[in-house]
């Protein structure tokens, strides 16, 4: 299982990406845009996640996503339990979700991708 010391490894070095604590929950942002909020128990994430792709992922797998509360359905975000998570899925979701708040331009020098 991973846990909150996981994510802020995985974290640590992705540019323009910092934590700050708000109202007693950790989250992480690129500028103001939050891509990763941990919840007070520590035992689920919500994540950035493509908006067309949830339903898909809910639908797959039940036991590892579980939907944003109502009033954040509007945004691309999922909610995920870190016991159903390896290492590497963590990561993968991570590197996902902060790509969707950089510019291009720093996620392609970081990747060292043409994404």
């Amino acid at each position: 299982m991973v846990d909150i010391t996981d994510i802020r490894a995985i974290t640590a070095d992705l540019p323009r990406s910092y934590e700050v604590l708000v109202r007693d929950q950790i989250k992480f942002r690129v500028g103001q845009l939050v891509y990763l909020a941990v919840a007070p128990d520590e035992q689920t994430i919500g994540i950035a996640f493509p908006r067309e792709e949830r339903e898909a992922a809910l639908a797959a797998e039940p036991d590892k996503f579980f939907p944003p509360r109502p009033s954040d359905e509007r945004f691309r975000w999922i909610q995920v339990r870190l016991a159903a998570l390896d290492h590497d899925e963590l990561r993968e979701l991570i590197l996902d979700a902060w790509s969707m708040c950089v510019p291009k331009k720093v996620r392609r020098e970081y990747l060292g991708t043409d994404q």
